[in-house]
């Protein structure tokens, strides 16, 4: 049997939904800038209704952080050359053609738990414009769809029996499960420490990962798991529980996941398997290799 533990060793594959955003404009004078969520050489552009004047629009305090802005008729585009730290923040002052400036606050993306960076901002004056009306009614589109899906998918892990496994695995009750420890590995980077233990079960595979976080201002968190084919892509089905939802800097948690003895089936055929857990920047923390004697077959 085979495993292996991989820190920060690739981004992970696919593109992330694209982050498209609505903001509408404040009359009153005193109103907060509206927060811009940004991510290291990703880009970020926010669109008007009329055109941006050029000369008169500023990034203060942003020098050699960002790419040169970009202005290219009703639009703004932003890149970070590389993220910015969980305490910093830039303002960006736009003026559009017809005197109007409109102050923005550029943040990190991702802190504790924050936003995801914006990829597409749609900036209106006129909350009751076609355009605007539009939008509005696409972003309640998107959050009933996001909405729906979470119920559905909290639904189905209700009665999940992998979940009820995995959940005792988080919170250290191995002895209630019927898993026998088969291997165990460990790993690290700049950024976290992993301890890494694969489990034997009947018709069940786990692993359980302990993590310190060792990244001085930023909490982890997972992104996203994927459980493949050795020989294809064709992605499986896996049960996660956690410990806690964001591991804080200088603390640990416990990541448990179960894999039932169906996904190791590739047309009939038993088929090892490959783990990866994808942190909250998108790299990819570890890839562990799960054989099929693992689950007891």
């Amino acid at each position: 049997m085979l495993s292996a533990l991989l820190a920060g060793a690739a981004l992970a594959e696919g593109r992330e939904p694209l982050g498209i955003r609505t903001l509408f404009l404040s009359d009153h004078p005193d109103a907060a800038p509206q927060r811009v969520y940004v991510k290291g050489q990703v880009v970020t552009t926010l669109r008007f209704e009329q055109a941006v004047d050029a000369a008169r629009t500023r990034l203060v305090g942003g020098e050699g952080r960002f790419e040169p802005v970009g202005i290219v008729g009703r639009k703004v585009i932003l890149e970070p050359r590389q993220d910015l730290d969980s305490e910093e923040g830039f303002s960006l002052m736009v003026t559009l053609s017809d005197g109007r400036e409109v102050p923005f606050l550029l943040r990190p993306a991702g802190h504790r738990g924050g936003r995801s960076a914006d990829q597409q901002l749609d900036v209106f004056e006129d909350r009751v414009s076609c355009e605007a009306l539009g939008a509005a009614l696409r972003d309640a589109e998107m959050e009933n769809k996001t909405l729906r899906a979470d119920n559905e998918r909290l639904r189905k892990e209700e009665g999940s029996e992998d979940h009820a496994l995995a959940a005792l695995l988080a919170a250290g009750a191995v002895a209630q499960t019927p898993f026998v420890l088969a291997d165990h590995f460990s790993g690290k980077d700049e950024g976290a420490a992993l301890d890494g233990s694969l489990f034997r079960g009947s018709g069940k595979a786990a692993v359980v990962f302990k993590v310190k976080n060792l990244d001085a201002t930023h909490p982890w968190s997972v992104k996203s798991v994927r459980l493949v084919g050795l020989s294809d892509a064709r992605e499986r089905a896996v049960a996660l529980r956690s410990s806690s939802a964001v591991i804080e800097p200088g603390t640990s948690g416990v990541l448990a996941l179960v894999v039932d003895a169906s996904a190791f089936l590739d047309e009939g055929t038993l088929t090892s398997l490959f783990l990866e857990v994808y942190r909250q920047d998108g790299l990819r923390q570890a890839m562990v290799q799960l054989d099929p004697d693992l689950i007891g077959k």
